[in-house]
């Protein structure tokens, strides 16, 4: 399949929307940077698309690209339906925006979220880019990367979503979330969450060293 779409682009041929429809979710994936960069973005217009199993560079272009095709409707309530297969490649600052417009994000689509886009959400932010669908996220809080953008929230803030969601960080702790590496014959990458303990006592006994010193 890659071998003909590359067939195709070397004859000279448009990636436009009817190419696009024709390669469809099962090889959409299988662009290249170069092939990605010659899409129109008023292909994405036309165009039934789900990127979902694709790369993160994949999500990244056609979001952009996706954004521009659909510029001119970012006011209209039909705007997050057309930009919605695309959100995977969106930046924290466009979500953000996303979140004061009453979208009602399904739980799955949150999930596919960019990893970084999602930790630098508020809890606010996510309650308002959920809307009628927070409740759902109680079923998916033990799901990357939510499982670990509700150790990164205060739990006293997670409580005010009144979903039940546990997790986040205690009143004098500090939850650290970190990518735990393992070599290239090993697994996955896995996720470890070390918690420190402030020991407010030990931290005021210092202090008056300080001062008195």
């Amino acid at each position: 399949a890659s071998a003909i779409i590359r067939r195709y682009v070397d004859l000279g041929n448009a990636l436009n929307a009817t190419a696009l429809n024709a390669i469809g979710t099962r090889y959409i994936c299988l662009l290249n940077v170069t092939e990605l960069n010659m899409i129109d973005p008023s292909s994405l217009k036309l165009a039934s698309l789900n990127l979902s199993a694709c790369s993160q560079l994949t999500k990244d272009i056609l979001y952009a690209k996706a954004k521009r095709a659909f510029s001119d409707q970012h006011y209209l309530p039909a705007y997050y339906e057309l930009i919605k297969p695309y959100l995977g490649g969106a930046p924290g600052m466009d979500l953000k925006a996303l979140s004061k417009d009453n979208v009602n994000m399904d739980v799955s689509t949150f999930a596919n979220l960019r990893r970084d886009s999602l930790l630098g959400l508020t809890v606010s932010e996510v309650e308002n880019l959920l809307g009628i669908n927070l409740s759902d996220l109680k079923k998916w809080q033990h799901k990357s990367p939510i499982w670990e953008w509700v150790q990164t929230q205060k739990q006293s803030e997670l409580d005010k979503m009144h979903i039940g969601l546990t997790g986040g960080t205690q009143e004098g702790y500090i939850n650290i979330v970190a990518q735990k590496f393992q070599s290239t014959s090993s697994a996955s990458l896995g996720t470890v969450a070390v918690t420190l303990h402030l020991l407010p006592a030990l931290l005021i006994s210092f202090l008056m060293m300080l001062v008195l010193s």
